[in-house]
């Protein structure tokens, strides 16, 4: 599939995950990797980038916050959408396999992960769990949100087989706070490989701090309004950076 020109789709499935929060599973596949993205047309309304929740079949996921995100919502099954892609750099795995990660003669304890999502932010890093847990590495998942009415995607992490920890704002589910609190503490409890995050650019911001401080690689997925997406209009240029090419994945080496 091109990733310049849009191919229809149509909705096979639309599973609400909170109140303005849909999945929609579309009858299309791409060869694409964890953390790319497409952008998802409907014409005469306008054009919007979504991160994969996986590939095979195209399953995004939709918050309801404008115009374009409340059409799409409104479709439901047999809808037809208009995507192309997959756009951008993906996540990736460390290099090290899990096995080898063990050291000589092994602890027989998985090597781990932690992924941090902040509200949306669990799409992409489904997709990463679901292949890093088929690769052989242990997954921890840290989900926050404002209130327990925002979290999502609780059950879909552990039917992966990840453990997952939640944080939100208010108290009202999980721990009380921030996700980034929390993965602290996580971090300061557990030896993990490395540290992936998708979310609000506060919240990553905060992650690459944690991340350097403890001399661990990280990869921050972005996620920003995009008008061409392969590098050409700026729109989503982030000091130079743009996420539609340069990311949305940026990797923080120790």
């Amino acid at each position: 599939m091109t990733t310049c020109l849009p191919r229809v789709a149509r909705i096979e499935s639309a599973v609400d995950e909170s109140a303005k929060v849909r999945t929609l599973t579309l009858d299309a596949s791409i060869d694409a990797d964890p953390g790319q993205f497409v952008m998802a047309w409907l014409p005469g309304i306008d054009e919007r980038p979504f991160s994969l929740v996986d590939a095979d079949p195209v399953i995004l996921t939709v918050a309801r916050v404008g115009r374009f995100t409340e059409a799409v919502h409104h479709l439901g099954a047999g809808g037809r959408l208009w995507i192309r892609g997959p756009l951008g750099k993906p996540f990736t795995l460390p290099q090290v396999s899990p096995s080898h990660s063990r050291g000589e003669g092994g602890t027989g304890l998985i090597p781990r992960l932690l992924m941090v999502a902040g509200g949306y932010g669990v799409a992409p890093l489904h997709f990463l769990a679901g292949r890093a847990i088929a690769s052989g590495w242990g997954v921890a998942v840290v989900i926050g949100a404002r209130t327990a009415a925002d979290v999502i995607f609780v059950a879909r992490f552990r039917a992966l087989g990840a453990d997952v920890a939640i944080a939100t704002d208010d108290g009202s589910l999980g721990e009380g706070g921030l996700a980034t609190e929390l993965s602290a503490r996580l971090l300061n409890q557990t030896a993990y490989a490395a540290l992936y995050a998708c979310g609000p650019e506060a919240m990553l911001e905060e992650v690459e701090r944690l991340a350097r401080a403890r001399k661990m690689p990280a990869q921050l997925s972005y996620e920003r309004a995009m008008r061409c997406a392969f590098g050409v209009c700026g729109t989503c240029s982030r000091r130079g950076w743009l996420v539609c090419r340069d990311g949305p994945v940026l990797k923080i080496e120790p």
